[in-house]
């Protein structure tokens, strides 16, 4: 099933995805698609729904996060061969986890603000799997029974903030609007291997990042059996999966960071595709 949220801030409601690609109103079976609501009950209930007999969504705009009130949104870095290569970067031993605050969550086709004084504002393509049950010390073989959905990911980064301006990573990543999803979520029967996937990016029409998941070097299993080690993890959680090579900041020889104005377009194979115009808060 493909779920999604539209309306504005703080009116979502709730829909589905027909096979023609139609948008149906789920609003009289859950209140909305969120932290407090997502299960497998849910999931399993929506399964067997007829969804003819629901209302037909004419004007669904905008579509809103895939999910809301989302308790954690935890990333992971340099997740991919060719992109830890292309950042000079080691090959990681064990996952980086860092953090993307909640608030920077915001719709697939939202605008996305440059903070004031930015030059520094990055792309990132990125698979996102999406709890659906509380863990703590999850076993791999049995880690990918806890995910909900996948949904797309931009993981915008200011890289002068995360790199250059002392402590960890995340004052680059958790800025307003640096964290699109959706814009569907996308329930886990839909997708037999999370490691076969293809992901791309383009800003203005030009492709900078085409991978694939099977380039991760810790696969969705390993990363939600490890993070679940450090802290437990609760339906609605988003865990983003790294990115490929073709970032930005990995441009030789000179680097390229996003301006105002510009369009970027991004997508993953079953996941649905994000469209984002880049805007200057100054």
């Amino acid at each position: 099933m493909r779920l999604l949220r539209y309306g504005i801030k703080g009116q979502e409601k709730p829909a589905i995805l027909d096979e023609k690609d139609q948008v149906r109103d789920l609003s009289s079976i859950i209140s909305d698609i969120d932290s407090t609501t997502l299960n497998f009950a849910l999931i399993n209930k929506l399964q067997q729904l007829d969804l003819s007999t629901l209302p037909i969504v004419q004007n669904p705009h905008p579509i809103a996060a895939c999910i809301g009130k989302v308790g954690k949104f935890i990333c992971i870095g340099l997740n991919y061969k060719e992109h830890a290569k292309e950042t000079g970067a080691k090959i990681p031993q064990e996952p980086i986890i860092f953090n993307k605050w909640t608030s920077a969550i915001s719709g697939a086709n939202d605008d996305v603000l440059l903070p004031r004084g930015s030059t520094h504002t990055d792309w990132e393509v990125e698979l996102g799997v999406v709890i659906g049950k509380a863990g703590k010390y999850i076993a791999q073989d049995e880690a990918l029974s806890y995910v909900a959905g996948y949904c797309v990911v931009n993981d915008i980064s200011e890289r002068e903030y995360q790199s250059h301006r002392g402590g960890t990573w995340d004052k680059g990543k958790g800025c307003d609007t640096f964290g699109p999803i959706g814009p569907w979520l996308v329930t886990y029967d839909e997708i037999a291997d999370p490691q076969k996937l293809e992901l791309w990016l383009e800003v203005d029409g030009k492709r900078y990042q085409h991978g694939n998941t099977d380039d991760m070097i810790f696969s969705v299993k390993q990363l939600i059996s490890y993070v679940s080690q450090f802290m437990s993890l609760q339906s609605g959680d988003i865990i983003s999966t790294g990115t490929p090579s073709g970032v930005g900041l990995g441009i030789k020889p000179d680097p390229i960071f996003l301006k105002a104005g510009q369009i970027m377009r991004l997508g993953i194979e079953k996941l649905g595709i994000q469209q984002q115009r880049v805007i200057s808060e100054d």
